[in-house]
């Protein structure tokens, strides 16, 4: 229990750096508002097929940060509880680092998260309002969530780690319940049901 870890010698690159990743989910947030804000008129057919496309894109997005950020708490549940092989440890910085990167603004998929092209219906507002949701749930809540386990995998004593976790948590399922009720509201709009958001409930470190 030596001085500092790696991570507190050497400062995140830029793009890493938690207030560009939340400012630039902000800009995602303020684009979409803006050209959902442009009314549109087509049918209900049309709305509905252009929604599923829509929600296919953005699952198919999510999907390798949802995937990253079960792997990293499922990784720390594991560790809190003892469960951890030494073998499992071992091979825990590599899958972090992954991870990390799967919620990253510098990933392709998150790339194009960001650039969903949403119509201005009403039930497009709607799934404007999920782009943005799924935006913050994996470039804030999920990537920091993984920043903790990184730093409590060094330290599982770390208090600021600690707590930090439990805060992106709640933020997880409060980002995950917000883009359920997205869905639900373009699915009232639609007068059908729309895939829902793939932004599974995730494990809870500690909770045994």
């Amino acid at each position: 229990m030596s001085g500092d870890t790696p991570a507190e010698k050497k400062s995140p690159p830029w793009y890493r750096r938690r207030a560009v990743l939340v400012g630039g989910a902000v800009v995602v947030v303020l684009v979409i508002t803006v050209l959902t804000d442009l009314p549109v008129s087509t049918s209900r057919s049309a709305d509905i097929a252009s929604e599923r496309s829509i929600m296919q894109e953005l699952n198919s997005d999510v999907a390798p940060c949802a995937l990253a950020a079960h792997q990293a708490l499922g990784i720390w549940a594991l560790q809190a509880t003892g469960s951890l092989t030494s073998s499992g440890r071992a091979s825990t910085p590599g899958l972090l680092s992954d991870d990390q990167s799967a919620c990253s603004f510098t990933n392709e998929s998150i790339f194009d998260l960001t650039n969903i092209e949403v119509p201005g219906s009403p039930a497009g507002k709607d799934l404007g309002d999920l782009v943005a949701t799924a935006t913050l749930w994996t470039t804030s809540d999920a990537l920091r969530a993984i920043e903790d386990v990184q730093t409590l995998m060094t330290d599982p004593t770390d208090a600021k780690a600690l707590s930090n976790l439990t805060v992106e948590e709640r933020r997880l399922a409060a980002d995950r319940r917000s883009a359920n009720a997205e869905v639900e509201a373009a699915d009232r709009t639609l007068d059908t049901a729309l895939a829902k958001p793939d932004m599974p409930a995730l494990p809870q470190p500690g909770s045994g």
